[in-house]
């Protein structure tokens, strides 16, 4: 069995803290049952498990008092809750353990963030470290694969992405099917359980809108007319599939120059398998038109996952003039300004002249096959 260890399993054991309750979220499928069997495996004390999906957890925790909960852990300190937000009113459930229990440490899971974090938001604010596991990384899938196999491995997560169950499958048809079968009965249905929605066609017509669009500015009225429904309602659906994340917006970036781009904003999906599922293409990059698309969308969301893993404070944006001087990836951090550039190969390309012009202090690069590890490892 191929196993890997990750990157937040070290950053979570040192926040779990007495009378701190610290939360994980993460798209379904991406690892967290398996990250927190290998977070308990290194506890030495005793522990008290619970699993929100069992009636018998609800049932347990019906009763809000601090002696019933006392009654329930009687001398274990540290309590975990995998899908924590499947329990009514799970985030007052929690405040008055870790306010009423001396000592408490507790861990919670759960698969979105309209879930999981608006549940808990208000109730544990001060109480609480929130993390969130993405599918795997590129520091992550360094420790199964040696420098002279990266290429090739590189070439197949374009397509398929980096779900950690995908390491234990063997054939591209099984990986297709796996792949589908994440979307239809685990990313979508989150969605489709939340505030009662019926329509999931126009859903996922949306998503394979959005999925054509990797790279481009999107129109929120187009998309509304393309769909047959309103700008509001196209902007609560994406709304929605970022909150399960599947996808995620970045924004323009100005300092109010007339010819800069703000309006619009550009959505790439957290995982280049579920994108290419969606629109029903498995061929490899070399047969396909998209390719520059799936470079963008793999660095891009790769991107996010080392800024979240590391800890970094930064602001993503994009930039773009009306002239089409554009640049793919804007990071703002600590009063500087980086602009990254995503090609497949370097052909010498410069920094766009109006860019140098406006910010000339800031730096500019080129990510390319060649560089892209340094960038994200």
């Amino acid at each position: 069995m191929i196993k890997v260890e990750r990157e937040l399993q070290e950053k979570i054991i040192k926040k779990l803290r007495p009378n701190k309750v610290v939360v994980i979220t993460g798209a379904r499928r991406a690892g967290k049952t398996f990250l927190l069997k290998e977070i308990i495996s290194g506890i030495e004390e005793d522990y008290f498990f619970l699993n929100g999906e069992d009636i018998n957890t609800h049932i347990l925790l019906e009763k809000r008092s601090a002696e019933n909960y006392r009654n329930i852990l009687g001398p274990k300190k540290i309590l975990i809750i995998d899908e924590a937000q499947k329990i009514p009113e799970i985030g007052s459930i929690l405040k008055l353990i870790v306010d009423e229990i001396e000592g408490i440490r507790i861990i919670a899971t759960g698969s979105s963030a309209f879930d999981l974090t608006n549940l808990t938001g208000e109730p544990l604010v001060g109480r609480k470290h929130s993390f969130v596991l993405h599918p795997l990384s590129v520091r992550e899938n360094a420790q199964t694969e040696t420098q002279l196999i990266r290429p090739d491995r590189l070439e197949h997560r374009l397509i398929y992405g980096n779900y950690p169950e995908l390491l234990h499958i063997d054939d591209n048809l099984s990986k297709q099917e796996y792949l589908n079968e994440i979307i239809s009965s685990y990313l979508l249905r989150d969605i489709l359980s939340f505030e009662n929605i019926r329509n999931s066609s126009r859903i996922f017509n949306l998503l394979r809108l959005v999925a054509f669009q990797i790279g481009s500015q999107v129109s929120l009225n187009e998309l509304g007319k393309q769909l047959g429904i309103s700008k509001n309602t196209v902007e609560k659906y994406l709304d929605l599939l970022s909150k399960v994340f599947i996808i995620f917006r970045i924004e323009g970036f100005s300092k109010n120059l007339r010819k800069e781009i703000t309006k619009s904003s550009k959505w790439y999906f957290y995982d280049n398998g579920i994108r290419n599922a969606v629109i029903a293409n498995f061929n490899m990059p070399g047969l396909r038109d998209d390719s520059g698309q799936l470079w963008e969308n793999f660095l891009a969301s790769e991107r996010i996952k080392y800024q979240q893993y590391k800890g970094l404070a930064v602001n993503n944006f994009f930039w773009r003039t009306y002239d089409r001087q554009e640049i793919d990836w804007i990071e703002e951090s600590g009063g500087r300004l980086n602009g990254f550039e995503f090609k497949t190969r370097n052909k010498g390309k410069k920094a766009p002249a109006a860019w140098t012009k406006a910010y000339p202090s800031a730096g500019y690069e080129v990510i390319d096959r060649d560089k892209y590890f340094e960038w994200l490892a």
